[in-house]
């Protein structure tokens, strides 16, 4: 059997901690941020955690 491929959409936008927990960023972040206020900007910059119900979703993806 071949291997299975790993899914190149996740493998960019998930990290896997040390811990074991799946880091993600924030959504809007990439452009048109002059327009949203300065709380908002700061915000997306600290990623955050995976929920517990998408990380035991994604574990049949490779990435």
């Amino acid at each position: 059997m071949p291997k299975i491929k790993s899914h190149k959409g996740t493998q960019k936008v998930l990290n896997v901690r040390d811990s074991g927990s799946i880091k993600i960023g924030h959504p809007g972040t990439r452009h048109n941020t002059g327009k949203k206020n300065a709380a908002s900007n700061r915000s997306g910059r600290c990623a955050s955690a995976l929920s517990k119900a998408d990380a035991n979703r994604l574990k049949k993806v490779q990435f």
